[in-house]
């Protein structure tokens, strides 16, 4: 278990290089060690008018002017939500034998609670069925950043009523699928949904506001072990998991406020939601301003608050640098961004350094508490290019290579690694980026849906697909 005075982030920026020392292969990694693609529903599927859907936070968030790039929308995105037998075939053709996906709260269930949508529940019966069809293993995430707007009208997840809203729908969907789906991720990357939806308006629902930030952090960790409950009653031999985006932190310098910084910076990106899941309350310890959420308990939240998950899902992309800085209230800390320190950057502006994946993937395997680790999500945005019926992304195809390097490095040191499930299956829309960031294994013209396996795509046929 972490101790609440330990060391968690690096002692300066400087790290440890992470390269290949040779070609890895499949069978580096064991039989059992698991792989597959995640993706997300308001991402890919399209279909938002149909069949009973109701409509989510993105989809009044994107026709707000200004808030997604080129004025785009998810209206059809990859339109898999008709295509998926076909996206699916690409997936296993790769030799993925798992398939992460998120439910639309919104397409089962319109307003939030209450009346269940029928032709929801169908459509996603159809895809687990297929999934089964193909060998694939489906995975159920129960919240990927899609809240109803019907919930987001009277408060959202600043409204503490949201814990019973998520209990009922995950009660829902733990009836309607379980009997087929094992692998459930109650909720995808909390963090974003408090500081980028809640705090900085940079993502639906576009709220800003540093106190927005405190009930929308307690009532999502409240709704993440809640979640994991209501499945686990439902579905007793399921595996459970939550999925955390984590990026190991490094202190600018070795000023003692630099490496202040750093810690909040650690308590903010890393520990907030991990650690009351653990039994071991918020990290106020590196970040005292966190004491405020005690005013948002009621007696009882800190039981409320644990969950014995079966898995952790770490979702890497890069590393951070901060320092301290007077001109950011309440945090004090600044980012020192990537491109200002000379180093390989993605199209998103995130530093490519691998270390970064095998340091915070130690780091997490140094609470007790947790049984073992899924990669449940890792990739990057570069400009891709159709030439000739084909994409050569090199960039790409080298990311994924000293990320799963550095993934093995962490296995053979002992941590509990179990599976990798690489972002994405297909360019698809991407937040507030809209279509100008291409994370996909399979490239999509989004004006004819025409579907080409990129490069990288093609590495990971070969890869997983390899006669030992």
């Amino acid at each position: 278990m972490i101790s609440r005075n330990k060391e968690t982030v690096a002692s300066g920026p400087e790290a440890e290089n992470v390269q290949d020392s040779g070609e890895i292969t499949r069978a580096d990694f064991g039989e059992d060690f698991l792989w597959g693609v995640a993706t997300a529903a308001y991402q890919i599927e399209g279909a938002v008018n149909k069949d009973g859907r109701g409509d989510c936070i993105w989809d009044v968030f994107a026709k707000r002017p200004g808030k997604i790039k080129n004025g785009d929308h998810a209206v059809e995105s990859c339109d898999f939500y008709h295509r998926y037998e076909e996206d699916l075939a690409l997936a296993k053709s790769m030799g993925f034998g798992q398939f992460r996906f998120s439910i639309s709260w919104s397409r089962v269930i319109p307003k939030g609670h209450g009346e269940v949508n029928q032709q929801g529940i169908d459509f996603y019966n159809r895809l687990i069925d297929h999934c089964l069809s193909l060998g694939i293993e489906p995975w159920i995430t129960l919240y990927h950043w899609d809240l109803p707007q019907a919930l987001e009208v009277v408060g959202g997840w600043k409204n503490r009523k949201i814990v019973e809203w998520f209990a009922a729908y995950s009660e829902v969907c733990a009836k309607a699928f379980g009997d087929r789906v094992k692998n459930w991720v109650i909720m995808n990357e909390p963090m974003a949904t408090a500081g980028l939806g809640y705090t900085t308006g940079l993502h639906a629902p576009g709220k800003k506001g540093i106190w927005n930030f405190l009930p929308v952090v307690h009532h999502l960790a409240l709704c993440q072990a809640e979640g994991g409950r209501v499945v686990r009653k439902y579905v007793p031999d399921a595996r459970i998991g939550i999925a955390l985006s984590c990026s190991y932190v490094h202190p600018h310098s070795q000023n003692a406020a630099d490496i202040r910084a750093a810690k909040r910076a650690d308590a903010l990106m890393n520990r907030l939601f991990i650690e009351p899941a653990l039994g071991l309350g918020y990290p106020t310890d590196a970040f005292a301003f966190l004491t405020n959420l005690d005013r948002y308990k009621v007696h009882g939240d800190e039981e409320r608050l644990k969950f014995d998950f079966d898995f952790i899902g770490i979702q890497n992309y890069f590393s951070v640098v901060v320092r301290h800085s007077y001109l950011a209230p309440v945090v004090w800390l600044k980012e020192v961004p990537a491109n200002l320190r000379n180093v390989p950057v993605t199209k998103m502006g995130w530093e490519v350094n691998a270390d970064g994946m095998f340091r915070i993937l130690k780091q997490f395997a140094e609470y007790e508490g947790i049984k073992e680790i899924i990669v449940s999500e890792n990739g990057a945005a570069f400009d891709d290019v159709l030439i000739d019926g084909k994409v050569k992304d090199e960039k790409r195809l080298a990311f994924f290579k000293d990320y799963l390097s550095a993934i093995l490095k962490a296995k053979n040191a002992g941590v509990k690694v179990k599976g990798y499930l690489a972002w994405t299956l297909m360019d698809n829309f991407e937040w507030a980026e809209g279509y100008s960031a291409r994370f996909g294994l399979v490239y999509v013209d989004f004006k004819t849906q025409e579907r080409v396996v990129k490069d990288s795509g093609k590495w990971f046929s070969a890869f997983l697909n390899a006669k030992e």
